[in-house]
């Protein structure tokens, strides 16, 4: 076989392509998703493109399946390792026995040859000298993950080549993109690839290798369209064109290698394949280089440049490309494997190691770890503050002097009581006479009445109070211990919200009972509170001011108070007036009424219009009960708070530790509540397989 590496075998030191799979093959070997985005060569191209035929020729030997439709369907890793030949045996003549390169140039016609050999990571230890079984044991894997039904996987098969007649390169090949499901492939098939595809060469550190077939026109190319999509500068991306030699006589692509149709920084390479009859006809890859040297030579519009076309050339500038990248990544690498193991150490340690005895230390723990946060939060102490948002006490405190402050204040004591229902009291307080003075019993009657609406806010207040505790309990209840136990955190949150709601009965009373308090007795020789005879000389002062000033007819001049004639006849008993409370009975209009001297009605109530001295009463009355209810309305926003706080919140934060461990604390029960969640074994089983591969990257990477 034609040896593709020979002037190329020490152009650069391969070290730093094998560090990196190493590092692919740790990660793979555990079962995980590789964290870190490794510097790899990501082949695509079109079913048709001829993406087989130019790995195929980089290796030397045919190894890949062939087929209608979607023959690669996972992403094949292929890591070729450049090894020296195996030395000849010496006779005791000083002859050889058998050169290596004999053996390498019979390769074609000897599958089983010593120096070249392939093995999977999913069959550890085992070597296939046989290619037509590694076609074989492809084809076998894939279908174990996909099945026989055309459909796709993204769990990656790992094919490590070693021979002395391939650059150490690392190479994935990706299923081939197409349009149109064939047979009983899945009908989104082609999202599917594309998304595979796709998630591939997304990644910064991914080189891609984007196969055209020349004979087509490139603007077509589904490769290069994928790769413009994720690399639109075509700073990451190298074009190669299969079948050169199809394309129409007079043509050529020397316009796409010059950059001159679709730039690419890392150029083109035209490569040449066997034809479906070559390899149909068992044509050797060997023939097959060497007509596509013979080929590249001898075309006019080649020859020129020969040394930089074909399937020796792409392999060389593929190796130098993924060195050179390799080497400016790999300082980051280091850096994200380092706080790649950071994280996962962390999240491994705060999911702790699996339970072996010490229940009771562990939900002692719990209990007191809980209890403090708890105690924390109310208090502001905690090493969580947010400059966001408001949290714990903050939020109880926005509750007593914004919500409930606010709500006691929008209670109006007039909205409900008008002026006719307060001169309706001032009437039936005084009996079966008229009042002389104002009555301080319909004072008392309506000022209670109004006092008793506080109730309601003032437990409302309690009820938003108990949901901030909730909603307190619910934050510590994410933090990862209890996410640990789920069991555990179902206890903890029935113990705590039936603590809550325990506490809410005797805190529901006081609150219930301070508004009692101000309804059962009212203290009119309160310091604040303004008392009858000011609020007749306000209201006497006030009417006086509005009162037009009589003047004498003779002289003009301002008639004293006493000068001034009373009215002829009472406004209640006036029968032409109408006026007084009873007016509407007693109106001129109903003077046979007045004569018949009827019983009165099942209800009596206000009709006529407000006398001078009844609007001065309810005005009177007005002032006492606003005066009285101010009062109130200030004792209760301060006492109401106090309430809470001393039956509800600091009652539940001092005494929070001693109701969990009489509630929780039972040896009967740990067993059950500290039985782990499925998430919990298994994200700690991932991270330990995590902590161990990315250990194992940091050794080989700090080996460089």
């Amino acid at each position: 076989m034609a040896s593709i590496s020979s002037t190329a075998i020490n152009v650069n030191d391969p070290g730093l392509i094998t560090l990196v799979n190493k590092l692919q093959d740790v990660f793979t070997t555990v079962g995980v998703q590789n964290p870190i985005d490794l510097p790899q060569i990501a082949v695509v191209g079109s079913q048709s493109s001829g993406k087989s035929s130019v790995l195929e020729n980089i290796v030397g030997r045919d190894f890949l399946p062939r087929g209608t439709g979607i023959v690669t369907r996972r992403p094949l890793i292929l890591q070729l390792i450049n090894r020296p030949p195996a030395i000849p045996k010496i006779e005791t003549n000083g002859e050889p026995v058998g050169e290596a390169d004999e053996t390498v140039s019979k390769a074609d016609d000897k599958e089983a040859n010593v120096d070249e050999w392939g093995e999977f990571l999913h069959i550890p230890g085992q070597k296939f000298h046989d290619f037509g079984k590694i076609r074989d044991e492809i084809v076998r894997e894939t279908e174990s993950k996909t099945g026989r039904n055309g459909g796709i996987s993204p769990a990656p098969i790992n094919l490590r080549i070693y021979s002395p007649n391939v650059l150490t390169l690392t190479l994935v090949d990706l299923p081939g993109l197409t349009k149109v499901p064939v047979g009983d492939q899945p009908r989104d098939i082609e999202r599917q690839i594309r998304e595979m595809v796709l998630k591939q060469i997304s990644k910064t550190n991914a080189i891609i290798l984007a196969v055209t077939a020349a004979n087509t026109d490139l603007a077509n190319s589904d490769g290069l369209k994928l790769a413009r999509e994720v690399d639109p500068e075509g700073q990451r991306t190298i074009g190669v064109l299969t079948k050169v030699d199809l394309m129409d006589e007079g043509t050529d692509v020397v316009d796409i290698l010059a950059g001159r149709i679709i730039p690419l920084r890392l150029g083109y390479v035209p490569v040449v394949n066997r034809g479906q009859r070559d390899i149909e006809n068992k044509k050797a890859i060997s023939y097959a280089l060497e007509h596509e040297r013979q080929f590249f030579e001898q075309h006019k519009a080649y020859r020129s440049k020969a040394a930089y076309c074909g399937t020796p050339y792409l392999a060389r500038k593929l190796n130098l490309i993924l060195m050179m990248h390799i080497k400016q990544t790999l300082p980051d690498i280091k850096a994200r494997i380092a706080s790649s193991l950071q994280k996962y150490s962390a999240e491994l340690a705060s999911l702790g190691d699996s339970l072996l005895g010490n229940n009771s230390n562990v939900v002692l723990n719990m209990i007191t770890e809980f209890s403090n946060e708890y105690r924390a939060v109310l208090e502001g102490k905690n090493t969580e503050l947010s400059s966001i948002e408001l949290s714990g006490g903050a939020r109880i405190s926005f509750v007593y002097h914004e919500l409930y402050s606010n709500g006691v204040k929008a209670v109006d004591p007039f909205d409900q009581v008008k002026d006719n229902d307060i001169r309706t009291y001032l009437v039936n307080s005084s009996g079966p006479s008229p009042a002389l003075f104002v009555g301080t019993s319909a004072f008392e009657v309506i000022v209670k009445q109004q006092i008793r609406r506080l109730e309601e806010p003032s437990l409302k207040c309690v009820s938003l109070v108990y949901d901030e505790l909730i909603r307190i309990l619910g934050q510590l209840l994410t933090k990862p211990m209890f996410r640990r136990y789920p069991a555990l955190k179902e206890k903890f949150h029935a113990v705590v919200v039936a603590f809550f709601k325990k506490s809410m009965e005797p805190t529901n009373k006081l609150v219930r009972d301070l508004v009692s308090m101000e309804a059962t007795y009212i203290n009119t020789g309160h310091p604040d509170f303004i008392n009858g005879s000011k609020a007749m000389a306000i209201v006497h002062e006030r009417h006086s001011a509005t009162k037009p000033t009589q003047v004498d007819p003779k002289t003009g001049k301002p008639l004293p108070a006493s000068a001034i004639p009373p009215r002829a006849v009472s406004p209640v008993l006036d029968p032409d007036g109408g006026s007084g409370f009873f007016g509407s009975f007693f109106a001129s209009k109903n003077k046979k009424k007045m004569a018949a001297m009827e019983a009165p009605p099942p209800t009596l109530r206000a009709s006529g219009t407000l006398s001078e001295k009844e609007a001065m009463e309810v005005e009177v009355i007005k002032l006492l009960i606003a005066s009285y209810y101010s009062i109130v309305r200030r004792t209760m926003i301060d006492m109401v708070p106090k309430a809470i706080m001393l039956n509800l919140v600091a009652m539940t934060k001092d005494e929070m530790q001693r109701e969990l461990l009489e509630n929780m604390y039972k040896t009967e029960e740990l067993d059950d509540l500290l039985k782990e969640s499925d998430h919990t074994i298994r994200r700690r089983k991932e991270c330990i397989q995590m902590v161990d591969s990315l250990r194992r990257a940091s050794d080989i990477v700090n080996q460089v």
